[in-house]
C-alpha cells in the first residue's frame, strides 16, 4: 500500500471503515487530521512518521488507543460516538482532540507497533484452504502460523466451521464460524482422514490471552461496532484459559527456519499459514521466508508435502486474497492457486 501522504491515508482508512459498516470508527479516524496539527507528542509523532502511513496502519494504531480509553473506563467521552448518538464530524473532532490533549502520554505508545487485529473469523479462510489442500495432498496437517498475535487462529482446530454448507471441526465447539458464502462453488468436504495434528505460531510481540489487561488491549483494536467480533474474542479467551495456544515470541523468519528443519512424519503435510500480517514484515523477512519455502519445497515429496496458505491484502486492488500453493514433487510444485476473496474480518468468503 504505497499511500504515504497522511491526509490521503486517513481518508482511505475512514472510507474503508465506512464501507465495512463501521461509521463511528470512520468518524474517529477522520478526526486524526486535527490531531496531527496539535501541539502534542501524538501530533508530532504523526507529522514525523517515517514510513508509509497506511501500510503501517498508523491511523488504526491510534484508533485502538482511543477505543482502549473507553473500554478501560479511563475516559468515556467517545462512548456516545461509538453508540451512534454523536455523528457530527466537527463534534467528534473536538472530542478526539481533547482526549489526545488529556491522555497524550498514554496514547503515544500505541504508535509503537501495528494493530494486533487477531480475528477468529479469518480462520474460516484458512480452514477452507486446508480443505482444498486435502484434495491434493495428505490431509493430515502440521501447521505453522506466522504473526499469530494472541494465537486466536492458532486454535482453529478447536472451532466449528460452516463453509457454504461444508462443515468441519468439533460439532460441540462454542466457537462457531459461518461466513456468508459467495461464489459458485465450495471447498471439498473433509476426507475421513482429515486432521490437524498440530498448530504452532509465532509473533514478535505475542499477546497473552490469559492476562486481562492484554486481552483488553486486543479488544481495543476491534472496531466498537463489531459486536460479533467481540463475542468471538471472548470465546477465544475461554479456549485459551482451558489450554493456551502454542505461540512463541520469535522473528517470523527464524521461526520458519527452525520449524521447517524439524523432521516430518510420513503421511503428513507441513503447512505455513498467515492472515493479514505479511504487509507489516520487512521486505528482507518476506524474501527470506519465500526463499526457505522454495528451498524446502524442492525437497518435498508425496509422502511429506509442504504447503503455504495466505490470506493477505493485494496492494494493487486492496482485495483480501486467499491463495494456496503446495510442493509434493509433482508437476505443479509451488504453483500459486487463487482460491477466494474474503472480508478482512471474516464476514464473507467469495470462492473462486
Amino acid at each position: 500500500m504505497a499511500i504515504d501522504d497522511l491526509t490521503e491515508a486517513i481518508c482511505w482508512q475512514a472510507d474503508h471503515a465506512d464501507a465495512l459498516g463501521a461509521p463511528a470508527t470512520a468518524l474517529v479516524v477522520r478526526a486524526l487530521g486535527v490531531v496531527r496539527e496539535s501541539d502534542t507528542q501524538t501530533g508530532r509523532r504523526m507529522r514525523e512518521w517515517a514510513g508509509l502511513t497506511l501500510k503501517d496502519a498508523m491511523p488504526l494504531r491510534l484508533a485502538g488507543g482511543l477505543h482502549h480509553l473507553a473500554l478501560t473506563g479511563a475516559d468515556a467521552r467517545l462512548a456516545p460516538v461509538y453508540a451512534g448518538a454523536i455523528t457530527d464530524q466537527c463534534k467528534v473532532d473536538a472530542i478526539v482532540l481533547a482526549l489526545v490533549h488529556d491522555h497524550d502520554t498514554a496514547l503515544v505508545p500505541w504508535l509503537d507497533g501495528p494493530p494486533q487485529t487477531n480475528e477468529a473469523g479469518r480462520s474460516a479462510s484458512i480452514m477452507a484452504g486446508l480443505l482444498w489442500l486435502g484434495a491434493h495432498v495428505n490431509p493430515r496437517f502440521d501447521c505453522i502460523e506466522l504473526g499469530a498475535s494472541a494465537g486466536i487462529n492458532t486454535m482453529l482446530d478447536r472451532y466449528h466451521f460452516d463453509l457454504g454448507g461444508i462443515e468441519v471441526g468439533p460439532k460441540a465447539s462454542p466457537m462457531r464460524i459461518a461466513p456468508e458464502w459467495r461464489g459458485e462453488g465450495t471447498p471439498p468436504a473433509a476426507p475421513l482422514d482429515f486432521a490437524i495434528v498440530r498448530v504452532r505460531g509465532c509473533d514478535v510481540a505475542p499477546i497473552n490471552l490469559a492476562d486481562p489487561a492484554s486481552a483488553l488491549q486486543l479488544k481495543a483494536y476491534v472496531w466498537p461496532e463489531a459486536a460479533a467480533r467481540m463475542e468471538r474474542i471472548d470465546a477465544a479467551i475461554a479456549f485459551a484459559a482451558e489450554a493456551a495456544p502454542d505461540v512463541v515470541r520469535e522473528d517470523a523468519a527464524d521461526f520458519t527456519a527452525r520449524l521447517l528443519a524439524e523432521p516430518l512424519a510420513s503421511g503428513t503435510t507441513r503447512v505455513l499459514f498467515h492472515s493479514i500480517m505479511w504487509q507489516y514484515m520487512p521486505a528482507r523477512t518476506q524474501d527470506a521466508i519465500a526463499a526457505m519455502m522454495h528451498e524446502h519445497g524442492q525437497r518435498a515429496t508425496a509422502k511429506r508435502p509442504l504447503a503455504w496458505i495466505s490470506l493477505e491484502t493485494n496492494p494493487a486492488t486492496f482485495a483480501h486474497e486467499l491463495t494456496a500453493r503446495y510442493w509434493d514433487g509433482g508437476a505443479n510444485n509451488g504453483t500459486r492457486h487463487n482460491l477466494a476473496n474474503a472480508h478482512p474480518h471474516g464476514a464473507w468468503i467469495e470462492w473462486l
